[in-house]
């Protein structure tokens, strides 16, 4: 080699070398100087002697779900190999299904809180860190695992669930808020049995008619047994129920009238079963999908509506008049339901009561939940 390129080569060496320092230097201070792989930007944080501490999990765990147990020891053996700290863990109860928990372990100084159980459980941890930006990890032990399906996270591994909860990304998806602001008379319950100034939040879809009804009906033992096909067995008990009448409005326009078996109003919309219920619904869009559904013609247009939504989970669109069961969509940020008589409201599976009015609305970017990918 020429000895004018010499001092090329040592110059491309060294710094090579120094560059390869800095890379290394970074990733010990992105990691908290921990060995655990994976860990999200910014979850190392100083503790008071001023060394850094990897990420701390808040666990909020729904004590009835069969695999509760499982996933407690798996949490705390990945946190153990990872070399993070011992994770915080919240058991919810019937007076507390999870927003109390959640509030305490932000309180502790959780970096996550995750959700351990099923949809009820996953919606009260949201109410409680929604707005906070603090994110929200998801470990599905439930029957339908409605955000975590759309969220494409995993459904039967509690090692992989913790994975994404350690190692995945952060993103800011949109919430519903449903109320109801009218409740059907009923003379055994105080104010008809809810309180007309509560608002439920909503990840997946809130819903009126004949969904909610089904909801309402489902047998909790049954649903343990067989999972969500409970519902559908629950639904099949008022197929040949009445169509309600409906006004509904969207915005500021104005107020459309309709006979319906259902109103749905979906932050996103795919199902149990591998049904896609809104097609177009995305979680951060900003906006909600709502869905007007109808049948005539007894089973008849039953089977014609279950084939219009697994077409359009497909992609395929029938739009000619004259169907006997048809699913119409539209999109809106606030939809009002006013039903003549009540129908029962429901908001990602846990039931309401019976609602005259019911109020939805949403909340951009309002909840950080811990994925896989960034969309």
């Amino acid at each position: 080699m020429p000895d004018e390129y010499a001092w090329v080569v040592a110059l491309v060496f060294v710094l090579a070398v120094a560059l390869g320092a800095l890379a290394a230097a970074l990733v010990l201070w992105r990691r908290g100087r921990t060995e655990g792989p994976g860990l999200a930007d910014g979850d190392a944080h100083a503790t008071q002697d001023g060394e850094a501490r990897g990420l701390l999990l808040a666990v909020v765990i729904n004590p009835s779900k069969e695999g509760a147990a499982d996933v407690r020891d798996g949490v705390e053996r990945v946190c153990a190999e990872a070399a993070l700290p011992s994770p915080l863990f919240y058991e919810t109860t019937v007076d507390d299904p999870g927003t109390g928990q959640a509030r305490r372990a932000l309180a502790a100084g959780a970096d996550v809180v995750v959700a351990a159980g099923g949809d009820g459980t996953v919606r009260a941890v949201a109410e409680a860190l929604a707005g906070t930006g603090r994110p929200m990890g998801l470990i599905p032990v439930g029957t339908g695992n409605l955000l975590a399906r759309n969220l494409d996270l995993p459904l039967t591994s509690v090692a992989d669930a913790v994975a994404v909860v350690l190692g995945g990304q952060d993103r800011a998806i949109d919430v519903g808020r449903a109320r109801v602001t009218e409740f059907a008379a009923d003379p055994e319950l105080p104010d008809g049995g809810g309180d007309p100034h509560q608002a439920h939040i909503f990840l997946v879809i809130a819903g009126l008619g004949f969904d909610a009804a089904m909801v309402a009906d489902t047998d909790d033992h049954l649903k343990a047994k067989v999972g969500w096909v409970a519902y559908f067995l629950a639904g099949a008990r008022h197929l040949h129920g009445r169509r309600m009448r409906a006004t509904i409005r969207l915005d500021d326009g104005e107020a459309v009238e309709a006979r319906l078996r259902s109103v749905m109003v979906g932050n996103c919309g795919r199902l149990p079963g591998g049904i896609t219920l809104l097609p177009d619904a995305v979680i951060d869009d900003g906006e909600l999908d709502v869905a007007a559904i109808d049948t005539r013609g007894g089973l008849a247009g039953w089977a014609q509506l279950f084939g219009e939504v697994v077409a359009q989970g497909l992609g395929v669109r029938n739009d000619l008049p004259g169907k006997i069961g048809r699913i119409d969509h539209t999109r809106a940020r606030r939809a009002v339901i006013r039903v003549d008589g009540g129908e029962q409201a429901q908001v990602d599976g846990d039931p309401l009561g019976s609602a005259v009015e019911l109020e939805t609305w949403v909340e951009p970017g309002a909840l950080v939940v811990r994925t896989g990918l960034v969309a």
